[in-house]
């Protein structure tokens, strides 16, 4: 699915309303009180020195005195609302990418066709290597582009096809491709727990000469790579260590 581009699209909608309120509520005072004749270039300088409030991180700021004439004589022009004038204009261009013309992305394209595992800057760097042979292919974009391209037409880092290409290793890997696979994340030590169970492959001799499976259940948390805690179930082992369960699993 392609992504829509653009500041407005991506919820800055409301970022420009703070912005046009905010405009308007520094020059309101002079549209509610105009200044005499000759007056109004003294009431922009005073505007001028004093700070404002960002509307979206709240740091000061100020604005030249072009800035305020401008959005002075732009919202007493208007018609109807004052303040939609002061809204910020979307670029015609937003979210078109004009430095990737039709050849780079033409190449882009196959090139994704056929390595759907190489990563954005693996992309970037062959497109650098392949424009060194083909003129149109010149210049190159930056990085971003090219992983913002990939990224707004849904072109993600596919996992590659298994070694051995059996029908159960391609139909596993078709699974996985449909399906989606989320990773999770901790902010703090112990705040992520995680159980598993298996029977192992490997079947264990018992004291009465009969092979059992044994079931292997593993419990990880954040502050470790590998099972914190780990314990194989059985008549001949009823606990076993991380290394012995690995091992026999």
């Amino acid at each position: 699915m392609v992504r829509s581009a653009g500041v407005a699209e991506r919820g800055g909608s409301r970022v420009h309303e703070h912005w046009a309120r905010l405009r308007f509520s520094v020059i309101g005072q002079l549209l509610a009180a105009p200044p005499a004749k000759g007056a109004l270039r003294a009431a922009l300088q005073q505007l001028a020195a004093r700070e404002w409030r960002h509307p979206v991180t709240g740091t000061p700021i100020r604005f030249s005195i072009a800035t305020l004439e401008r959005w002075y004589y732009r919202s007493r022009n208007a018609q109807s609302d004052p303040i939609s004038v002061l809204r910020r204009k979307r670029r015609q261009d937003a979210g078109e990418q004009t430095s990737m013309t039709a050849p780079l992305r033409q190449a882009l394209l196959a090139q994704y066709e056929t390595h759907k595992s190489w990563s954005a800057q693996l992309h970037h760097d062959n497109l650098i290597a392949l424009a060194e042979a083909r003129s149109e292919l010149r210049p190159v974009p930056s990085y971003a582009t090219v992983r913002r391209f990939l990224a707004t037409h849904g072109l993600t880092r596919r996992r590659p096809l298994p070694a051995r290409q059996t029908d159960g290793a391609l139909a596993a890997a078709a699974r996985l491709e449909a399906r989606e696979v989320r990773s999770y994340e901790a902010e703090y030590v112990n705040g992520l727990w995680h159980w598993d169970c298996h029977y192992g492959s490997r079947k264990v001799l018992t004291p009465r000469g009969e092979g059992e499976r044994q079931s292997c259940s593993a419990c990880s948390t954040t502050t470790l790579g590998w099972p914190a805690i780990c314990s194989g179930t059985g008549p001949s082992v009823p606990r076993i260590s991380c290394m012995d369960c690995r091992r026999r699993c």
